[in-house]
């Protein structure tokens, strides 16, 4: 069941991405964020033929399940902040000079943060990655080994925005092979939230928004790359997969004794 969810999500994804290239706005940017949609879309019709009405009540139900240590969500929330801003100072130890800093404020990145996991594509992805995938794959490989092939998965997902320029994407040109780095350590702190918290969706929306709207408090981004598989000249960006991973080197520990939630239908 897990590789007909990728398989599906993928040539839905990928195929609604280039048909919305040559359409007029704002059709385009309908028919993209429908691929966004994408692993959610797949995920609901899966459970709805495996496990009928109440698999699919019992899915979409995650997305709102909100009962738990206010900490949890303060992580999801700053994550990123902290990640970004540990790299700015490794960088300003390294080089002797601070990297430079986006101007959008702190306090408009997480309001940006709270719209985005209210209204944005976080619930259509996530109902598929962590809401359908994940538990699926951990009961075979174990929440590190899921949480890793998961990671892998969804960073392939994103392939086309590095290979072909869409309107509104920033990522065309830039290193895949360092996205890639990125979106595993990402998906591996994810797994240990979404275990963490029961298998809740709401957490892991929320630090898939953050990631999305605080990153580029200290841009990552190589303005002169061409080759998306070429390795990046960003140190900031370099500095950041060291930090991910050291993060998502302690979850891979800690993950290797915690029970699985129970939320397979």
């Amino acid at each position: 069941m897990t590789v007909a969810f990728f398989a599906l999500t993928t040539a839905v994804a990928w195929s609604l991405w280039l048909v919305s290239r040559p359409l007029p706005q704002p059709v385009a940017g309908i028919v993209f964020l429908a691929g966004v949609f994408a692993p959610g879309i797949v995920a609901v019709a899966l459970t709805s033929r495996t496990s009928g009405r109440q698999g699919v009540v019992a899915l979409l139900r995650r997305l709102i399940d909100w009962d738990h240590s206010p900490g949890w969500y303060v992580f999801a929330a700053i994550f990123m902040l902290a990640v970004k801003l540990a790299a700015a100072v490794l960088h300003r130890m390294a080089f002797g000079s601070w990297p430079m800093f986006g101007a959008s404020p702190i306090y408009l990145m997480l309001a940006a943060t709270f719209l985005s996991t209210i209204v944005g594509g976080q619930a259509g992805e996530e109902l598929g990655w962590r809401g359908f995938a994940l538990p699926r794959l951990a009961t075979r490989l174990g929440l590190g080994g899921a949480s890793i092939l998961l990671g892998l998965a969804w960073a392939t997902w994103h392939l086309p925005l590095f290979l072909i320029e869409f309107p509104g994407s920033d990522t065309f040109g830039q290193s895949f092979p360092l996205y890639a780095l990125q979106v595993t350590a990402i998906s591996v702190t994810m797994a240990w939230l979404w275990a963490s918290t029961r298998g809740s969706l709401l957490p892991v929306m929320i630090l898939h928004a953050a990631v999305n709207n605080t990153k580029d408090i200290v841009p990552s981004s190589d303005p002169d790359a061409t080759n998306p598989w070429g390795v990046s000249r960003s140190p900031v960006a370099w500095l950041t997969v060291l930090l991910l991973w050291l993060v998502a080197g302690y979850c891979l520990r800690r993950m290797r004794n915690m029970k699985l939630p129970a939320v397979v239908p």
